[in-house]
Formats: C-alpha cells, sequence, structure tokens
C-alpha cells in the first residue's frame, strides 16, 4: 500500500507501517492528505478542533503528537491551554487535568 502522497506526509508509515500498513496508508493518504487539506478550515482551526476532541476522549497518547502539531500549525501554547481550561467544564477534571499535563511535556520538549 506504499504510495507517493501529494503532501509528503509519511507519519502513519514511519510510526505504524510495519505492523499495521492499512491504518498507516489511511492515516497518511486520506486523513492528513485530503481531510487535513481540505480548503474549508485552516490548519489552525483543524488542529485546535482535534486538541478539543483528543482531550474531551481522554486521549493524552495522542496529544503528545497533536500539541505541537497544533504549535505548527499556529496555535500558541497559552491558547492551548486556555482552550483545556475551557474544556475542563465541559468534558470533566481528570481529563483537563491529564491533557495540562500531556501539554507540559509537549512544550518542555521545545517542539515548535
Amino acid at each position: 500500500m506504499e504510495q507517493a502522497n501529494p503532501t509528503g506526509w509519511t507519519g502513519g508509515q514511519r510510526s505504524i507501517g510495519d505492523i499495521a500498513p492499512g491504518l498507516a496508508h489511511y492515516t497518511d493518504e486520506v486523513l492528513f492528505d485530503e481531510v487535513w487539506e481540505r480548503a474549508g478550515l485552516s490548519k489552525r482551526d483543524r488542529s485546535l478542533a482535534t486538541v478539543s476532541a483528543l482531550v474531551t476522549l481522554g486521549a493524552t497518547e495522542q496529544l503528545a503528537f497533536h500539541l505541537p502539531f497544533a504549535r505548527q500549525n499556529g496555535v500558541t501554547e497559552d491558547e492551548l491551554v486556555e482552550a483545556i481550561t475551557h474544556l475542563a467544564f465541559y468534558t470533566g477534571w481528570p481529563r483537563a487535568m491529564s491533557a495540562v499535563a500531556a501539554a507540559r511535556a509537549a512544550f518542555a520538549d521545545g517542539a515548535t
């Protein structure tokens, strides 16, 4: 299933291609090459929506990627923390606290 990606996205292939080539394909070629490239929302807005969904789900392991990615897409650390704080009232305190811990780790890594 390995094909050339128009945007050059190969994160799925690199991270899980050895064990789940189909999921890697959909991650790279559908999610990142198609969905993330749609004109309807900016990448910044898509990042805020994605981080919000991951906080809501309690998917902190995915936040390790998406928080730095959001920063690359123009969302500031302050905005991300503010979004997590706002979500505490809608998704629950424990999820927000876990998300802030993930943010602290992501920001400490110095990812841009």
